[in-house]
């Protein structure tokens, strides 16, 4: 049994909402808990539409964790970029995670890998082995993993010393002023909301610097450059400044016009990845075209068709 104490944030929120928040589990996994009476509070049994308190006891019989290691899982849409005996690049498609997690079910990256028949490093977390950076479910483009120890230790140097290039394209609503700039602000988990980031005085440091590739009525497609790499930096970033990725809902996107462009996550792709081999030391670089979902939505943006 686990228990957890109700921060003063949680104050009047719904159980269920609490404890995936605590924890890490789906709204709807914490949900079935409460169900199945397999949570308390303040050591009575509780619905899962029930209010809690600050400083309130929640008790909850967890499931077990899920193995850390990654299960070969093949999908037909992961396409590689390149690959050598010390890298593989992939082009991720969308609805695809980087890597196994707690409150994540769909395919992964490096199961989908291991599916291919691809060896990777053992270097890194059981879950997360070869895993040198990565991209939200619902971003696409460039993607590097890494196959050999030695390239997964220069390559997390590389990118802890932020010496590798990470070009997104991201399609934001309404037009930045100015056209092209810098966003400098500290990002922090938002613990009100599962999985959502904000920017928070007590949050690290990141910074975005964008430039206006092409205006029409309503968005503009952003080229993006990111300095630091921060969990949904760019998304986080161009919300605070009113012009969040289109489609993006959890940052405050415009639904209806998502809904018009026919788009189920946010227009943010990595076009473009670039850095010196951890092995030859020779600079190299990748890039990915946009899918299909987003060509189609940029196409229409520019067409006028809403």
């Amino acid at each position: 049994m686990s228990t957890y104490l109700v921060p003063p944030g949680f104050d009047g929120d719904r159980i269920d909402s609490v404890l995936a928040s605590l924890t890490g589990l789906s709204r709807s996994k914490a949900a079935a808990l409460v169900a199945g009476g397999q949570v308390s509070l303040d050591g009575r049994g509780v619905g899962k539409s029930e209010r809690v308190s600050a400083g309130a006891v929640i008790s909850a019989q967890l499931p077990p964790p899920p193995s850390p290691e990654p299960q070969p899982t093949p999908i037909d849409n992961l396409h590689l970029l390149y690959e050598d005996a010390d890298i593989v690049v992939v082009d991720k498609p969308a609805g695809v995670a980087a890597h196994a997690s707690l409150n994540f079910e769909g395919p992964n990256v490096l199961g989908a890998l291991l599916g291919a028949g691809i060896t990777l490093t053992t270097s890194g977390p059981p879950e997360r082995k070869g895993i040198v950076h990565r991209l939200d479910v619902g971003t696409t483009g460039a993607m590097v993993v890494a196959k050999s120890e030695r390239a997964y230790t220069v390559l997390k140097r590389a990118f802890k010393e932020r010496t590798v290039t990470k070009i997104y394209h991201a399609l934001v609503q309404g037009h930045p002023d100015p056209l092209s700039g810098t966003i400098e602000a500290p990002i922090g988990r938002d613990f009100r909301h599962q999985w959502k980031m904000g920017i928070r005085e007590d949050g690290k440091r990141a910074v975005t610097h964008y430039d206006t590739l092409e205006a029409m009525a309503g968005a503009t497609l952003c080229e993006v450059h990111l300095e630091t790499g921060r969990t949904h930096q760019i998304r986080v970033h161009m919300s605070a400044i009113k012009h969040p990725c289109v489609g993006d809902e959890m940052y405050g996107a415009d639904m209806a016009l998502g809904e018009r462009l026919r788009l189920t996550r946010q227009w943010l792709h990595a076009v473009r990845l670039g850095f010196a081999h951890p092995v030859t030391g020779k600079y190299v670089e990748f890039t990915s075209q946009y899918p299909a979902d987003l060509q189609k939505a940029l196409d229409m943006m520019r067409e006028g068709m809403l």
